[in-house]
């Protein structure tokens, strides 16, 4: 991927009530993280000094860190986590805790979350609930990061039982997207990422879809103005979205299209087999399934929104039945009152969420997914 030069950034607004903020999306954007947030700042530093505290795995300090360091007058105190879905744990939030209070972290401290979706989740919770709540920013270094996770000010860990069980709403001071981390991404991850963009697409944005059909090849291989484009789409999406539902009451949940069957997929696999957003990529598929055998959407938008998810592949195999699956959807945080609320589309840039998609209905859907899975 060229980064020689530049891209103009885009900044995209949210805007909630007790919350405005801005999330900034271009190339080479970290030198200057420093520098932007003491003018963010200005008035609520102690002394003058940005005391601020990097959340990060070794390995991305290792690859980012420099660049980011170094656009800070006073160097922030780095906190490591290791990677992987299996450090998304209260654990980890009470040791990260521990080490903020031994190094001195008070009100006016800043954490900064250096990574993926779980390293922002894992940041943004700690700020949430240190010293009962303290400024964080999103500096998400992965594309799925980048198009979803880093945006809204949802925080949280895993339980045992399932993904995000324990969280809060804790918006960040501002989102830095900065596209050129990306070219250190795997394959694999970058497709990913692409899927919750795909998701986007089919909830909310039929340019963005068309955009996606269209660009593939240079999007797929990593081209920084397409996913530049790509990513301010997403989180236009994602911004107009929490603007008119902050607190996931009814119009949030199509973001989650895929998610209900995607985290079950997940958790029936240990989180070792998939990424996220290959799971949520079968998920989407089961939801199609659905919305087929309901007619909410037509032959030819399936065959649309069928091959656009499988372009951006390719789909991976796992192991679990169907029954596994349903049985995991009960768990999932999106359910009221013994109730699964499920997100189906209808239609290329259009969504909804239904709440009496039926065990069989489901355990169709999945057994379909399920049967593709094991033959490849």
């Amino acid at each position: 991927m060229n980064t020689a030069t530049p891209t103009a950034a885009q900044i995209v607004p949210v805007r909630i009530p007790g919350a405005v903020y801005n999330v900034e999306i271009g190339t080479q954007l970290l030198p200057g993280i420093g520098e932007r947030l003491n003018a963010l700042l200005q008035g609520r530093l102690t002394n003058g000094k940005l005391r601020t505290f990097v959340v990060t795995s070794p390995e991305l300090a290792a690859l980012w860190a420099g660049p980011l360091l170094d656009g800070f007058p006073h160097c922030p105190v780095v906190l490591h986590v290791p990677a992987g879905e299996a450090h998304k744990r209260l654990p980890t939030v009470e040791r990260l805790a521990e080490e903020l209070s031994s190094h001195g972290a008070d009100r006016d401290s800043v954490l900064l979350a250096l990574g993926g979706g779980v390293i922002g989740d894992l940041t943004g919770f700690l700020a949430a609930i240190y010293m009962r709540g303290i400024p964080y920013v999103q500096v998400p270094t992965t594309l799925l990061a980048q198009v979803d996770s880093s945006v809204g000010g949802k925080t949280g860990a895993n339980l045992a039982a399932g993904k995000n069980l324990v969280g809060a709403f804790h918006h960040p001071l501002a989102v830095y997207a900065d596209i050129t981390t990306l070219r250190t991404l795997p394959a694999a991850e970058l497709r990913a990422g692409l899927q919750e963009a795909v998701k986007s697409a089919i909830i909310r944005d039929p340019d963005l879809f068309d955009f996606l059909e269209r660009e593939g090849e240079s999007v797929r291989h990593g081209d920084p103005e397409a996913l530049q484009h790509v990513v301010a789409a997403c989180v236009r999406i994602k911004a107009e979205v929490v603007e008119a539902d902050e607190r996931e009451g009814n119009l949030r949940m199509i973001l989650n299209l895929g998610h209900t069957l995607g985290h079950a997929i997940e958790a029936a696999t240990h989180y070792t087999q998939l990424l996220h957003g290959e799971a949520v990529a079968w998920g989407m598929l089961a939801s199609l399934e659905i919305a087929q055998r309901r007619a909410t959407v037509t032959p030819a938008e399936a065959d649309r929104i069928s091959h656009l998810i499988r372009a951006y592949g390719p789909l991976r195999t796992f192991s679990a039945t169907a029954e596994q699956l349903v049985n995991l959807t009960a768990r999932d945080k999106k359910n009221r009152s013994g109730t699964r609320s499920f997100v189906l589309p209808v239609g290329i840039g259009d969504a909804t969420v239904v709440h009496e998609v039926t065990d069989g209905e489901l355990t169709q859907a999945a057994a379909v997914v399920c049967r593709e899975a094991a033959t490849l």
